[in-house]
């Protein structure tokens, strides 16, 4: 990341997250996962950054929600992609869990901004996905 800000959606924490995904994806593209496969993930990856920015300069809660959105939605298919990359054996347990540790800060984050630009609008409850993931790896294991 540049040291000089040039623009507001520069100085967002979750901006710059989302500029460590990216990082974090190509560490996994190094690895040949599969061109369709790299292609999607680099599309919604890529989306999460470019509505962030695009949504922190619109002037209007409602039109700053509608970016924030999209770019909630390109984490969970990144986050879809990381499962079907597990699942296929590209990428370890701990890849899992660390990209989707990041997305989930991620979710979080554009949550905030959503709910600061709207009072309007209906939430879904906060889920502990580290929680999730570990109970149904080891029902897939039958460890429980």
């Amino acid at each position: 990341m540049n040291e000089k800000i040039f623009f507001d959606h520069e100085k967002l924490i979750v901006y710059q997250r989302s500029l460590q995904l990216i990082e974090f994806f190509e560490v996994i593209f190094e690895r040949k996962i599969g061109s369709s496969y790299q292609a999607q993930l680099e599309r919604a990856s890529s989306s999460i950054i470019h509505n962030i920015a695009e949504g922190n300069g619109k002037f209007t809660g409602k039109d700053r929600c509608k970016y924030f959105d999209i770019a909630r939605g390109s984490a969970s298919e990144c986050a879809g992609g990381l499962d079907i990359q597990f699942i296929k054996k590209k990428i370890s347990k701990e890849e899992l869990y660390n990209g989707k540790s990041l997305l989930k800060e991620i979710v979080s984050m554009l949550v905030g901004l959503i709910k600061s630009n709207s009072n309007d609008r209906i939430y879904e409850p906060d889920v502990n996905i580290k929680l999730i993931i570990r109970r149904e790896w080891k029902m897939s294991k039958n460890l429980d």
